[in-house]
């Protein structure tokens, strides 16, 4: 072999190897290495193998002569059998070159096929005479890993004299050459294996995560489920809007992989959040729901009321009178009516009316007798949170809440976020502010949050909306939802905008169609 030659291969083995070093897709990768270890050794054909799930893989094949691509960055799929490392009786398979090459571990250079007694090349020459083809030289070399692992092969055919055009043997340079490829070819496959294992991983542990959030109280049994997907939709809506705000918004495949995450870990504090909190369904719940204890109370007046009544009737028998019996009727009946108004207040609503609030108070006035101790009818923290105007949250309560939001970007401010997932922080942590900056926890305004951050604020309060989980409300239908979203875009709470790219696009029934119940889709 010429110096000239020798210079010319070294040339193209370090123009592949700067080549390798950048962040590619795997096929694309693959056909790279598989086009410079032909192109190093002027190889007609090669087949490009990857070890997976204890066999050899065919990824690629190339011919020049016979024009096949087949894997790879070409459309045409490789509808032909694994090559087994190990026989059905369990030994190694010793068979086919490359099985060889991986159980050795090494590479194998066979200078003519048809005159190889070692291995079994029956399928070669059933392709050769399918194809009016010879294939005569072979090289063999296997893709080890840091470990020394094979994790793949290169199998190459037909090394081609650069002059006479003849088949020729792959000479001892063009392997070794080869091999050097083979080398930075494996750092380069482990290297995308490991970070797609360890961004398996992460998405693991964030879905994790998410999963205990959720867990933790049946009353946001799917949130952390949902908002990253509704996020998703509403940020795709904005991509696609043409309004004059959002025509230049564009997402990336970075910025979808980012708000996914985001969108995973957007509550992430509230694995801090007390579950007494969470879990209040009822106003007076704490460890149980007081409500009982209020019905208690209504069965000692009731029962007060019965025996005033009977010593009346007593006394009147006595003097030949009757007693009272309407006015015993009425304290009944008012007892009974100041319950079931207590255990409907407790249930929490959207708003209770200040009328009703005084109702309360009222009825606090009275009291009751326990052992021999005159007692209020209801405590001052009863009161407190059975006039709660909404929901079921006092307003200290609700500050526990939202605390949430503050923990959860001080959990993300700790994690050493890579380069690529720089802005999860920013996107989850504001899901809470307003476009008027009197949302919390830092009071942004409009102006002081990117688009998808944006995005997650109508995501998180849409889901809560139709959400069937919670347990102080009913959940809205499309038309009631869209209809308080209206009114939070024009009070200045959400994004316009976006809102307006939500309801064009109808992310809302899209979203519908696969979360909600059918009777909450009350348009189309």
């Amino acid at each position: 072999m010429s110096n000239q030659r020798i210079i010319k291969q070294l040339d193209k083995l370090i123009e592949i190897s700067i080549a390798l070093s950048e962040e590619k897709p795997q096929n694309e990768l693959l056909e790279m290495i598989l086009h410079g270890a032909k192109s190093i050794t002027n190889a007609d054909g090669g087949t490009l193998y990857l070890v997976e799930d204890g066999q050899i893989k065919m990824s690629i094949i190339h011919s020049c002569s016979l024009n096949i691509h087949l894997g790879g960055t070409s459309d045409t799929p490789i509808n032909l059998p694994h090559i087994p490392i190990y026989l059905d009786d369990g030994q190694p398979n010793y068979k086919n070159v490359v099985s060889y090459a991986f159980h050795h571990n090494k590479a194998i250079n066979i200078p003519d096929a048809y005159n190889n007694t070692l291995f079994d090349f029956s399928g070669a020459k059933k392709f050769d005479k399918l194809n009016k083809y010879h294939s005569k030289s072979f090289l063999a070399i296997p893709l080890k890993n840091h470990e020394n692992d094979t994790i793949g092969i290169l199998q190459l055919i037909n090394a081609i004299h650069p002059e006479t055009k003849n088949i020729i043997e792959f000479d001892s340079i063009s392997m070794r050459f080869t091999e050097a490829l083979a080398s930075q070819a494996a750092i380069v496959i482990t290297k995308q294996r490991l970070i797609f294992e360890l961004e398996e991983m992460f998405e693991s542990l964030i879905e994790l995560i998410a999963t205990a959030i959720d867990d933790k109280s049946p009353y946001t049994g799917g949130h952390c489920r949902r908002v990253p997907e509704l996020t998703s939709l509403i940020a795709e809506a904005a991509h696609d809007s043409q309004s004059n705000y959002l025509k230049d918004f564009q997402l990336s495949n970075a910025d979808r992989y980012q708000l996914k995450v985001a969108g995973w870990l957007h509550d992430c504090g509230k694995l801090t959040t007390p579950e007494y909190v969470v879990d209040k369904a009822t106003k007076l719940e704490t460890i149980y729901d007081r409500i009982e204890t209020i019905e208690t109370r209504f069965e000692v007046l009731k029962r007060d009321t019965e025996i005033k009544y009977l010593k009346e009737q007593i006394d009147a028998l006595k003097q030949g009178k009757v007693a009272d019996a309407e006015s015993y009727h009425l304290a009944q009946e008012k007892l009974n009516d100041d319950f079931n108004f207590i255990k409907k207040s407790n249930t929490g609503s959207e708003f209770m009316p200040p009328e009703e609030q005084e109702r309360i108070k009222e009825i606090a006035q009275q009291t009751w007798v326990k052992s021999g101790k005159k007692l209020p009818f209801l405590s001052a923290d009863e009161i407190l949170n059975l006039t709660i105007s909404r929901g079921t949250l006092t307003n200290s309560e609700r500050g526990v809440i939202q605390q949430h939001i503050s923990t959860t970007i001080a959990m993300l401010d700790k994690i050493n976020f890579p380069k690529h997932l720089q802005n999860v922080p920013e996107y989850a942590g504001a899901h809470h502010e307003r476009m008027d900056g009197k949302g919390y926890p830092n009071k942004l305004t409009r102006e002081q949050m990117s688009i998808p951050a944006r995005a997650m604020a109508i995501a998180d309060v849409f889901e809560a909306l139709t959400a069937a989980d919670r347990p102080y409300k009913k959940p809205k239908t499309l038309s009631e939802a869209l209809f308080i979203l209206e009114k939070m875009k024009q009070d200045n709470h959400i994004d316009p905008d976006i809102y307006d790219a939500f309801i064009q696009e109808k992310v809302y029934l899209n979203y519908a169609k696969k979360f909600l119940d059918a009777s909450q889709i009350d348009l189309s």
